[in-house]
C-alpha cells in the first residue's frame, strides 16, 4: 500500500457565524424491510439500536457504530419505496443525481474488509488510494443498495 502525507487546508473556523453550533448528527436510510435491515445492521457491522419508534406508516430506528456516540444511522422503513439499484462498480453507482452514500473512519481498510467478507458482505470493488486526500477506500452495499464506505488515514 502506497504511503504519503497529505495536508488538505481546512478554512479557519467560522465563530461568528449564525450557524457555528451545527454539528453532524446522522444520516438517514430508506430500507424496504424495518426488521431484517434493523438486523443486518446490528450483525453484520454491529451498529447499537440506540432507539426505534413509529412515524405514520413507516418504522424508524436510531442505530449507531459500536464504539462511537455522535455518528448515527436512521433507518426510514415501511410503506412502500421504490427500488434502488444495487451496484457491483463503483463508477457506475457515480452517474445518478442525489444520495451516493455515508462514510465511517476505520483504522485499517484491509482488516475491515477481511471481517465484513467473513460476514458475507457485498463489497462493491477493490479497495484503492485517493492520495488527493491521503486516504485509503473502500465501499460495501448493505441488501438494499444503500452504499456505505469505509475511510483510512494515509500514514
Amino acid at each position: 500500500m502506497e504511503t504519503q502525507n497529505v495536508t488538505i487546508q481546512v478554512p479557519v473556523r467560522n465563530t461568528q457565524s449564525p450557524f457555528s453550533q451545527m454539528r453532524g448528527a446522522h444520516v438517514a436510510v430508506r430500507v424496504p424491510d424495518y426488521e431484517a435491515s434493523k438486523k443486518w445492521y446490528m450483525e453484520k457491522l454491529d451498529f447499537r439500536l440506540i432507539h426505534e419508534w413509529p412515524f405514520g406508516d413507516l418504522q424508524l430506528a436510531y442505530l449507531a457504530p459500536a464504539n462511537d456516540d455522535n455518528f448515527w444511522v436512521e433507518l426510514l422503513a415501511g410503506g412502500a419505496p421504490e427500488t434502488k439499484a444495487n451496484y457491483t462498480d463503483l463508477n457506475e453507482s457515480l452517474h445518478p443525481a442525489g444520495y451516493h452514500h455515508f462514510c465511517i473512519d476505520v483504522p485499517s481498510v484491509d482488516d475491515t474488509l477481511r471481517e465484513l467478507n467473513n460476514r458475507s458482505v457485498t463489497v462493491v470493488g477493490e479497495p484503492f488510494n485517493l492520495p488527493a486526500i491521503g486516504k485509503r477506500l473502500a465501499f460495501i452495499a448493505d441488501p438494499w443498495g444503500n452504499l456505505i464506505e469505509f475511510a483510512e488515514r494515509l500514514a
